[in-house]
């Protein structure tokens, strides 16, 4: 699961480096919820919630069965 999310996480990447932020994989639960650490413009941006939730979040559950949710660490 770790590789799959991480590949989805290559996908959201640039589109949030391109605001000057980026996001890290930190890890997975058993019960499929996935860490992440929010960085550069994303970590301070008042919008970071939206984007990890709305954006992050979204895609990771499209494309990665089990995902049940994504929280910043």
């Amino acid at each position: 699961m770790e590789e799959e999310i991480k590949a989805a996480l290559e996908k959201v990447r640039p589109g949030l480096q391109m605001d000057g932020g980026d996001v890290d994989f930190v890890g997975v639960d058993e019960n499929g919820v996935v860490q992440v650490k929010l960085r550069g413009a994303c970590g301070s941006c008042p919008s970071a919630m939206m984007t990890l939730k709305f954006g992050i979040e979204t895609r990771l559950k499209e494309e990665v069965p089990g995902v049940t949710e994504v929280v910043a660490v």
